[in-house]
């Protein structure tokens, strides 16, 4: 065992503090590549005390509770919160350090892996896919269900294959992967596509409008026709302003008039992701067409998405939906709620013409929609 396996270095960026630690896993010859891990928190890096409460995990003993990752010829490091933040406190503030930390590395590494809580982690990964502007290297977000030091924990088996996925070059020496995505329990999947359906198993996140990208088993088969590159080579752009004056609305039967105008009264907001019903559908009320349209009139942006999974959009299949299209209301086709809230807020904070991000909500930005 080598003497050193962890130096530490306390490094403060914008709003949260951070360590960066540093994994003595390389071989002594070149290193096939340099991987980043920013650990935000979440269940991965809990450990569990002698009264069996959980507790953040020390990051220094992560070679002790994955010893595989010796085995990579890797340079790897971890940039951990200086506080986690549970998944449910996520917020843009925390997409936009995310984006600012993998600026900052972006050249002195290969990739990067995330490790996030899974409650908003399909959240986070839509909003990196729109932040991180001329992307061509892989950010791999993923997590665990259970603590990293919990007997049948799948956080050895996710950390792993995330970071070999990270590393993965092609015969030209060029990153397999170069997009936003989420590695679960076998599966890659684009960020902007991932949904999370599952709290109990390990299958937790589902990509019901798009292929998975890679699917792990003895080796790692590779989906390339699916997998995109939406970059070129230069310098990251990250995103600096998103517009949090947005909210959602989910249709269900029975909802009120007082309800509804409440929301889209409000002086305040400027854009509404519209949960609706089936491919698009709606109430024909009379009020609630009305009130659609008048807050479209005053500048409001509604985005047309389908609570199924699996659903699309196709404003003018039924009378309802026409109904809808005729109001101004914006057709999400196939993307999903996480999807849609962020680049709503990405496009609100960063275009100021409204025609403009009108018609960008209509088109695939990073793969988050057919078209």
């Amino acid at each position: 065992m080598r003497k050193r396996q962890l130096s530490r270095l306390k490094i403060f960026l914008n709003m949260y503090p951070y360590n960066l630690l540093e994994l003595d896993t390389a071989a002594p010859n070149e290193p096939d590549a340099r991987i980043l891990i920013i650990y935000t928190g979440g269940t991965f890096g809990m450990g569990v005390d002698k009264h069996g409460s959980l507790k953040p995990f020390d990051f220094s003993e992560i070679l002790h509770e994955i010893p595989s990752l010796k085995s990579f010829n890797l340079i790897i490091k971890v940039l951990e919160f200086v506080k986690p933040v549970d998944s449910s406190d996520i917020n843009p503030g925390h997409w936009i350090e995310m984006g600012q930390i993998i600026k900052r590395f972006y050249d002195s590494f290969d990739g990067f892996v995330i490790l996030h809580g899974t409650d908003t982690m399909a959240y986070s990964a839509s909003a990196l896919s729109f932040i991180l502007e001329n992307l061509t290297k892989p950010v791999i977000f993923t997590g665990a269900q259970l603590p990293v030091t919990a007997p049948r924990t799948d956080a050895g088996d996710n950390f792993v294959t995330a970071i070999e996925i990270a590393s993965e070059r092609d015969e030209s020496g060029k990153p397999v992967v170069s997009e936003v995505c989420i590695y679960f329990n076998h599966h890659l999947i684009r960020g902007n596509r991932a949904q999370k359906v599952e709290s109990m198993h390990f299958d937790v996140f589902e990509s019901a409008n798009y292929p998975p990208l890679a699917k792990a088993g003895v080796e790692i088969d590779y989906k390339y026709q699916f997998i995109k590159s939406f970059g070129r080579e230069g310098t990251l752009g990250v995103a600096d302003k998103l517009d949090d004056n947005v909210t959602f609305l989910k249709l269900f039967p029975g909802i009120s008039e007082n309800v509804v105008k409440s929301i889209l009264k409000n002086p305040d907001l400027k854009g509404v992701v519209l949960e609706t019903f089936g491919s698009g559908n709606a109430p024909m009320e009379h009020w609630f067409l009305s009130a659609v349209s008048e807050a479209v009139g005053n500048g409001l942006l509604i985005y047309n998405v389908s609570q199924c999974l699996g659903g699309k959009v196709i404003q003018g299949r039924y009378e309802t939906s026409m109904a809808l299209k005729d109001a101004g209301v914006i057709s999400g086709k196939d993307i999903t709620s996480e999807a849609a809230i962020t680049k709503m807020m990405y496009l609100l904070g960063m275009e100021k013409r409204m025609d403009s991000i009108r018609n960008k909500l209509k088109l695939s930005l990073k793969g988050e929609l057919s078209e």
